[in-house]
């Protein structure tokens, strides 16, 4: 009778090892997914935040484009875009000149007026066959 005393508490014991090992395995599985889960839904998260920021900047930009297109039409728009194309010219060209020791310059810098009237030939031209697509 000891003996199967013995012998049943063995096998008693052994069944509750084997049940906190399945015990600890699928609290570590369980573990594993919720895990996972949360990397999911925090990718997901960061994802949807870069879309809407890339598509609130997108929208701004449109929104100032159509300022500046509005604006170009008005009285003055033209000398105005002239004038910021002038200023934008001096600004470059004189980071160039500070930047590097090798400067290529016009043959005649003082003629800014000749610069100035190349860009805006180019800006005329532009808004003329923007203005051809938009009637065709």
């Amino acid at each position: 009778m000891r003996v199967e005393r013995e012998k049943r508490a063995t096998i008693a014991e052994s069944e509750g090892q084997k049940q906190a090992k399945i015990n600890i395995a699928a609290g570590e599985k369980a573990e594993m997914i919720a895990v996972s889960e949360g990397e999911k839904q925090k990718r997901i998260n960061e994802a949807e935040g870069k879309a809407a920021e890339i598509e609130r900047v997108a929208t701004a930009t449109a929104i100032g484009i159509r300022e500046i297109a509005s604006a170009i039409n008005e009285e003055g728009g033209t000398d105005a875009v002239n004038l910021r194309i002038a200023e934008q010219y001096l600004h470059e060209f004189g980071k160039l000149a500070s930047e590097n020791n090798t400067l290529i310059i016009p043959t005649d810098l003082t003629d800014i007026s000749s610069i100035i009237a190349t860009a805006t030939s180019v800006f005329k031209n532009t808004k003329k066959q923007v203005s051809e697509r938009k009637t065709k």
